[in-house]
Order: C-alpha cells, then structure tokens, then sequence
C-alpha cells in the first residue's frame, strides 16, 4: 500500500499522469486504474471527486487520511443518509455562511435555527426559508450596484459572475454532487438551485464592496482576499461533513459506532 502520494486534479488516462482521489482509492483497494471505484459509495464517490476537483493543490492533500475508510461502503445501505447529510449542510451550513459573511445575520439565523434536513418532510419547510434568504441576498447584492445597474452587462457584472462560481467552488459543488444521487427530485433540484443563488449573491456582494475604491490592477485580489477567509471554513467543514459520512475505520462491514454516526441527527 502507498504511504506516500499527491492527489491531483482531474481524471488522468494512466497512473503515470497522475492520480486523483478516487484513481487513488482504485489502486489501494487494487482495482483496475479508475475514478469510479467499484467499492465505494456512490455518493462518497460523487462527493470525494468534486471536492478533490474544487480544492487548490495543497488543501486538496487533505484527503488522502479519508480514502481508505471509503473502501467496502459500496451497498452499505446508508446513501440515502450520506445524501440527506449532504443537503442538510447546505441549507444549515453553506447558504448561512454566505449570508454571514453579506452581513444579513437574521437570514443566516432562520436558517441555521430549522430542523435537520434529514428526509423530504423537512426540506418542504426549509424551501420556505430558504425562499426568504434568497430574497434578501439578491436585494443585497442590488444594493451595492445602485439603481437601474444590477442588471446591466459590465465589468462589475463579471464580477459577479466570478464571484458566483468561486462562491459554489467552496464545497457547495461537492455537496450537492452527493446530495443528488439519492435526493434528486424536483424539490432537491429547487434547494440546490437557491443555495447557489444565496451563496453566489453574497459572495459577488462582498467582492463588490472589496473592490470599492481600489484601481483596477489590484481589484481580483481585493475580491478573491475578502471572500478567502469564507472558501476556507465552508471548505474545513466539508471535511467534518465527510467524515460524519464515512465509516469510522476503514472496513469491509459495517461497525455499530459507524451506524450511529450516520443516523444520529445533525448537530
């Protein structure tokens, strides 16, 4: 077994040009080179390769103590668990963070006070809230580019646009890769869709305010500097939700304490 490896980004067509995450999983369970791993879950397999892809190179190498406890969790009953966990971060973690970080703290508090999202009956009431704090980020958002602007194509629309996608890079794009193996349907598709809006309108929010005041040269930095602190802790918490996902050692069965881990509700 390797004791020492780099994950890199992306698919790679042979070991010699690299190996990601899941390419790595298939060679220490010695299957054949492949990013789909016979062995593992599919939504840790969804989860782990989008994460692995978001991460810049260093914080990427995070993973490599989580990949042996992927192995045998293939058919282990527990994805739709994995996938609930996954849409319940979310709602109670994500899109309150970028909310936070916009400074529209009562939204951020609405959200994070709803119930675990751990099944369809919840994610019905959390629609409705998350409905609200979509709203006010995108009246936040506006508000920073004054009247009649916030629709007009310009650098600062561009911005935005960067500032979305960077937003949704911070782990958001990993949770939901899980989140829609089991919790696909249309309600699914609608919090996946506003917890990008929410994320993504507070994030260009914050970079807009970043930029304010600073000449061009130095206006990437200003945004991409504001918004790092955000990227940083959505993305340690994706780890903590990974590991509340995996077994708690790296196994062919299942271990009692690994069960509790995954039914026991969301703190």
């Amino acid at each position: 077994m390797a004791t020492d490896y780099t994950l890199a980004y992306g698919t790679h067509a042979t070991p010699d040009d690299g190996r990601c995450a899941m390419e790595w999983v298939s060679f220490l369970a010695g299957e054949p080179h492949s990013d789909q791993p016979a062995c593992v879950s599919p939504v840790l397999r969804a989860f782990c390769t989008t994460l692995n892809d978001s991460l810049a190179d260093a914080p990427r190498q995070r993973l490599r103590p989580y990949l042996t406890r992927t192995i045998g969790t293939a058919d282990d009953g527990f994805d739709q668990a994995r996938a609930w966990l996954a849409m319940d971060w979310l709602i109670r973690t994500y899109a309150p963070s970028w909310l936070e970080v916009a400074r529209l703290s009562e939204a951020a508090e609405r959200l994070l006070a709803l119930p675990a999202v751990i099944d369809g009956s919840a994610l019905g009431p959390a629609l409705v809230e998350l409905g609200e704090a979509r709203h006010a980020a995108r009246a936040c958002w506006a508000a920073t580019f004054g009247p009649g602007r916030a629709g007009a194509w310009s650098p600062l629309a561009a911005g935005r646009a960067a500032a979305r996608e960077a937003a949704w890079r911070s782990a958001g794009a990993a949770a939901w890769a899980a989140a829609r193996v089991a919790v696909g349907d249309i309600a699914g598709d609608r919090a996946r869709a506003i917890t990008r809006q929410i994320g993504g309108d507070a994030a260009a929010t914050v970079a807009r305010e970043a930029r304010a005041g600073v000449g061009r040269a130095a206006a990437r930095d200003a945004a991409r500097d504001a918004l790092a602190p955000t990227h940083e802790r959505l993305e340690r918490s994706a780890f903590v939700l990974l590991d509340r996902m995996l077994p708690t050692a790296a196994i062919e069965g299942r271990p009692a304490p690994a069960i509790a881990r995954l039914t026991a509700q969301p703190a």
